[in-house]
């Protein structure tokens, strides 16, 4: 198969959420010597780009975002040991760290928004559920993190999400991380009433929208 084939394949295997596709152009990828760099972008990205276009025009939902996630995750799987060999790296769009708020104990949400920041280039540290708010602080200066991401599900820990903020207020800190709040408790109301940075309705958006703050702020 030529390189371009091959891309074609990657980007229809994340169209079709077929995770065993996905792995065999990438092995095939592999036996020709294509740069694995070129391989993810090239091929899976742009087909991931297809996805989310779907996603964010309610053509496809959130099962269909997961598959092909997978799908990538299973290209991946072949395609990131090769990167490390060669001492590339991909270029990494930022730093997060994500959980869900003290008192809540749902994930569902923060870890789709967690797969597809992986996915999508950033380096993510999951603190997983009923996470303190010192935790995200300390977690996030430790790091060196760009973004905290505070999800909440439930009205009654809401107020988890204020905390964390006015915490980082209260330390001088507030300057230093986007906050993106999300869960299905959050509003657009809610997030300008604590001082949240972005707020979005669903996952594809949450990333779209932190990749534009963090270009601004590169700019800047």
């Amino acid at each position: 198969m030529t390189e371009a084939e091959i891309l074609e394949k990657l980007k229809e295997a994340i169209t079709t959420y077929d995770d065993s596709l996905a792995e065999e152009m990438a092995k095939e990828a592999v036996k020709i010597g294509m740069d694995p760099l070129k391989a993810v972008d090239e091929g899976m990205v742009k087909g991931l780009d297809v996805v989310g276009e779907l996603y964010e025009n309610e053509e496809i939902f959130l099962p269909e975002l997961m598959m092909a996630a997978r799908a990538f995750q299973a290209g991946m799987s072949i395609l990131e040991p090769k990167i490390l060999e060669k001492g590339a790296e991909r270029e990494k769009k930022g730093v997060v760290v994500i959980g869900t708020v003290k008192g809540d104990i749902h994930k569902i949400g923060k870890d789709i928004v967690t797969l597809l920041l992986r996915t999508s280039g950033f380096e993510v540290h999951d603190l997983g559920e009923d996470v303190d708010l010192f935790n995200f602080i300390e977690t996030a200066k430790k790091v060196n993190a760009d973004a905290i991401g505070l999800s909440a599900l439930l009205t009654s820990t809401l107020a988890g999400q204020k905390d964390v903020i006015d915490a980082l207020e209260q330390n001088g800190l507030r300057e230093k991380f986007i906050v993106m709040v999300g869960g299905g408790a959050v509003t657009p109301e809610w997030a300008e009433t604590i001082g949240a940075d972005l707020y979005a309705e669903n996952a594809q958006v949450a990333i779209r929208k932190l990749t534009e703050l963090l270009e601004k702020r590169k700019q800047n």
